[in-house]
C-alpha cells in the first residue's frame, strides 16, 4: 500500500491552549491548519503514524528509533503535567524498518535511548491528531548529524518498507523553521532567518521537495532552524515521485517560523470523495441516469452520514454548487452522488453541464460538521467556519475559505443576499466547519 500522506508540522508548546493561555490566538492560522490536517488524517484512518522529531534521542552518527511497546509524555516542562498522551509503538513495522536499514548499511536502530518519554516535537502533532483519530500506533525516529544524502537514504528505506506493508501509514515531519526572524524575539534576528523561511515556504508551495538538498548549509546554520533534517527524510521518502503539496499556513509572530503542509504522492492523492463526485457527474451527463453506488468505496463513505457540498469550477469560474446542511441520505457516498448530480444539472444559476465541458471541470467536495448556533458574528472566522444566516423561512449559506471573501462582514453579507434577507431584518447565525477535498 502506498504511503497515504505526509504532513509537515511545527511544535510550539504554546499552541496547546493550557500552555498558551490566550497567547495561542496570535498563531490562529497555525492552529486552524493543524486542526485541518488532523481531520484529513482521520479520514485516512491510519494504522501507524511515523514521526521524525528534532527533540527525541539524537546522535551525531546514528538514527535512533524509539524502542519498547508503549510510551507516554506530558507537558510538565511547560507547567502543564495534566496534558498528556500515551501511545502504543508499532513494533512490527519498526522491526521491518531496522532490518531494511541494515541491508542498506545505514546506521539506524533502537539502541541507546536516553529518554523514553515522548518529546514535545512528537507530542504536539499527535495531540492534535488524536483528537480526531485516536486509533493509531506510532514509530518515533530521530535524525542525525550525518550528511543530507544519508537522510535522503533513510527516507528511501522508509519508502521501501511502507510500499510493501499492508498497513495504512501517515508520515509526520516535525520541525520549526528559523528561530531568528525578529530582533525582539527570543533568539534575535539575522537576515538569513527570513531567507531560509521563504525558501522552505516555496518548496512546500510548489512540492519541489528535492530542492531541500540545494539549500545553502551556511544559511541554514545561521537561521537556527530545527526542521531541515526532518524535511530531508521526507524528500527521500518521495524520491523520484511526483508530489502534490499544499502549504496550509505559515506565520512567525514570535520570531520563530511555523509552517504546516500536507503532501501526498499522485497515486495516493487519488481522493475517493473527488473520484466519486467526478464519476457521478460524468455518468449523469453522458447517460442522464444517477450513478449506482460503487462497490469498492472506503468505509468512511459507506458507514458515515454527513452533509456535504459538491462544487464544480471550469476555467477558474464557478460552474455549479449544490449541497446539504444536514444529511438526508443513507450514507455520505449517496449524499455526494446526489449533490454532484444536482450541481451539474440543477443549479438554477447555470445551464446543465454538457459533455464537452467534462474534461475541464475541477471538482471539490466539502464535508460539513453539524452546524452550531452562535450569538454573534465575532464567533466566526472566515477561513475556518462556514456560515448559515436565517430569518424566518429564509436562509443562506456560505462555505469557508472562499476566494474573494476576506472578512466576516463580507461572508455574512453574501449569505444574507443569497437568502434575500434585507438590511433591516433580524437574523440568526450558525457556524460550521468543513473538510475540503479538492485537487
Amino acid at each position: 500500500m502506498p504511503l497515504l500522506a505526509s504532513v509537515v508540522t511545527p511544535h510550539p508548546p504554546l499552541i496547546i491552549p493550557e500552555i498558551g493561555r490566550g497567547d495561542e490566538r496570535q498563531i490562529s492560522d497555525t492552529i486552524a491548519a493543524m486542526e485541518e490536517i488532523s481531520k484529513r488524517i482521520a479520514l485516512l484512518k491510519p494504522d501507524t503514524i511515523v514521526v521524525v522529531s528534532p527533540h527525541t534521542t539524537l546522535y551525531a552518527d546514528y538514527f535512533h528509533v524509539s524502542p519498547g511497546e508503549i510510551a507516554a509524555g506530558n507537558f510538565a516542562n511547560f507547567g502543564q503535567p495534566q496534558v498528556k498522551l500515551r501511545v502504543d509503538y508499532d513494533t512490527e513495522l519498526r522491526g521491518e524498518i531496522i532490518e531494511e536499514a541494515e541491508k542498506a548499511r545505514l546506521p539506524l536502530g533502537d539502541a541507546g535511548e536516553t529518554d523514553p518519554n515522548l518529546d514535545h516535537g512528537t507530542l504536539i502533532p499527535l495531540y492534535f491528531i488524536a483528537k480526531e483519530w485516536p486509533d493509531f500506533k506510532v514509530i518515533r525516529l530521530g535524525f542525525s548529524g550525518l550528511s543530507a544524502e544519508t537522510h535522503r537514504e533513510v527516507g528511501q528505506v522508509l519508502a521501501k518498507v511502507f510500499a510493501r506493508s499492508e498497513k495504512r501509514i501517515v508520515f509526520v515531519a516535525s520541525g520549526d523553521l528559523s528561530h531568528k526572524l525578529k530582533a525582539d524575539g527570543p533568539y534575535g534576528f539575522v537576515k538569513e532567518g527570513p531567507e531560509f523561511d521563504q525558501s522552505i515556504v516555496e518548496i512546500f508551495k510548489q512540492g519541489s521537495l528535492q530542492d531541500i538538498f540545494g539549500l545553502d548549509d551556511r544559511m541554514c546554520d545561521k537561521a537556527a532552524e530545527c526542521g531541515v533534517r526532518s524535511f530531508q527524510i521526507l524528500a527521500g521518502l518521495y524520491q523520484g515521485e511526483e508530489v502534490e503539496s499544499e502549504l496550509l499556513s505559515y506565520e512567525g509572530p514570535f520570531g520563530v517560523g511555523y509552517a504546516v503542509a500536507y503532501l501526498a504522492g499522485i497515486e495516493a492523492k487519488k481522493n475517493p470523495y473527488i473520484e466519486l463526485a467526478r464519476q457521478s457527474v460524468e455518468h449523469y451527463v453522458k447517460t442522464g441516469r444517477v450513478l449506482n453506488l460503487p462497490e469498492d468505496l472506503p468505509p468512511e463513505l459507506i458507514e458515515r452520514r454527513a452533509a456535504c457540498f459538491v462544487t464544480l469550477n471550469s476555467q477558474g469560474r464557478l460552474r455549479g454548487c449544490i449541497g446539504t446542511l444536514e444529511p438526508y441520505r443513507e450514507n455520505l457516498a449517496i449524499e455526494i452522488i446526489e449533490n454532484a448530480v444536482s450541481a451539474c444539472s440543477k443549479d438554477p444559476r447555470f445551464f446543465p453541464v454538457q459533455e464537452r465541458e467534462l474534461e475541464d471541470l475541477q471538482i471539490s467536495v466539502d464535508v460539513l460538521s453539524e452546524p452550531e448556533k452562535i450569538s454573534s458574528a465575532d464567533k466566526l472566522d472566515v477561513k475556518r467556519y462556514g456560515v448559515i444566516v436565517k430569518s424566518g423561512y429564509k436562509s443562506g449559506v456560505l462555505l469557508p475559505n472562499l476566494d474573494g471573501v476576506n472578512t466576516v462582514e463580507e461572508q455574512v453579507s453574501i449569505a444574507k443576499d443569497k437568502a434575500g434577507i434585507r438590511a433591516n431584518e433580524s437574523f440568526e447565525l450558525w457556524r460550521f466547519e468543513v473538510v475540503r477535498h479538492e485537487y
